[in-house]
């Protein structure tokens, strides 16, 4: 009886895996990215003028050191306070660069905020969602000079990885890695 119980056991614990990875969102299986291929980033921030050009993907596993790289360029430059971005943001970068023929690097306008700035912006009438998923280290607002924005929007969207806002008027392309949305 020991060996049917086992049996059983296995074959409901393969089943419910099954289950829990088919409600898993499509955009975590959607990033064209080749696997086993390392993964660059080249960025600049519109705010302090830093620029970055780190291997944060060796093919196998995230670069602590180069994420926190990216990460403190990504921080909220107003109160200079980071956290750790989503992993997935940077591979939406990656493969929206990718996408696009991209020569130059990625001009970041605004990565993490901190809840303080988000509100102080949001107090002075900038249109900032009042849960952004920039206060949990979940979006970008970018542009790559030499590129058209419907074009970066274009790629972002196909990827249906999270969320993707066009801003013509201010020069920027929002993602985020929050429910596939566009507006």
């Amino acid at each position: 009886m020991d060996g049917l119980d086992t049996q059983r056991r296995r074959f409901l614990l393969g089943g419910a895996a099954c289950i829990v990875a088919a409600s898993l969102p499509k955009a975590a299986f959607a990033l064209p990215l080749a696997s086993g291929e390392p993964r660059e980033l080249a960025m600049t921030s519109i705010n302090t003028g830093e620029h970055l050009n780190v291997c944060y993907f060796n093919g196998q596993k995230y670069l602590e050191d180069e994420l926190k790289l990216l990460n403190n360029l990504c921080r909220d430059h107003r109160r200079n306070v980071s956290t750790d971005m989503d992993e997935k943001l940077y591979d939406q970068l990656t493969a929206i660069y990718q996408q696009v023929g991209a020569k130059n690097p990625i001009t970041m306008i605004s990565g993490y905020r901190s809840p303080a700035t988000n509100e102080m912006l949001r107090k002075n009438g900038g249109g900032q969602a009042k849960k952004s998923y920039h206060m949990t280290g979940q979006a970008l607002d970018f542009y790559i000079e030499g590129v058209p924005l419907a074009d970066i929007r274009n790629a972002a969207r196909s990827l249906k990885a999270g969320g993707v806002g066009y801003y013509p008027n201010s020069g920027f392309v929002h993602i985020d890695t929050g429910p596939v949305r566009t507006w």
